[in-house]
């Protein structure tokens, strides 16, 4: 009996233009929305995957990668992107390209009020810090904002995010 074919993921398209593009780190907090993706990350022996404590590390590790000549991908969801606003300072004013992808919460068939807050706030915090946003709310258009946010991060020398929408990152695939 034939193996029945694992079922298309975005996560798998942007694990791929990762490798293409040179990520070599990518520093996350575990999160269920970008799990998949992670879980490739962590598998990849080309990579280095660091778990953070805390999301505000994941801007000091992408620093540090790109001060030690290499390009890396902060992972993280919408609720932890308020503990990084003084640390984006640190991006804008020095130029240092910062890649991230933040799966929202507090939007789409949200069952957690306490996602919603920060969830609604998200694009306006990332904004109001100087980084360019790009939100994708359909799974077969993440690998092409990946691949586009990430070169205006590491050509234009900007801190850019993607953001997954909950529609998605709750569902994962197509539909």
């Amino acid at each position: 009996m034939a193996k029945k074919a694992a079922a298309w993921h975005w996560s798998q398209d942007v694990h791929k233009i990762f490798r293409r593009i040179g990520i070599k780190q990518v520093a996350y907090v575990p999160d269920g929305g970008l799990a998949k993706l992670i879980d490739l990350c962590n598998g990849d022996t080309t990579m280095r995957s660091v778990v953070l404590t805390t999301e505000e590390e994941g801007v000091a590790q992408v620093a540090g990668a790109w001060l030690g000549g290499q390009r890396a991908a902060f992972l993280t969801q919408s609720g932890g992107v308020g503990n990084c606003i003084n640390m984006l300072s640190m991006m804008e004013e020095c130029r240092i390209p910062m890649f991230s992808m933040v799966s929202m919460r507090g939007e789409w068939g949200e069952t957690y009020p306490w996602q919603i807050p920060m969830g609604q706030a998200t694009v306006g915090a990332l904004e109001n810090a100087g980084v360019i946003v790009h939100h994708v709310d359909e799974a077969e258009r993440v690998p092409e904002t990946v691949e586009a946010a990430a070169k205006l991060a590491f050509d234009g020398m900007r801190a850019v995010a993607v953001i997954v929408g909950q529609r998605i990152s709750q569902s994962g695939g197509r539909g």
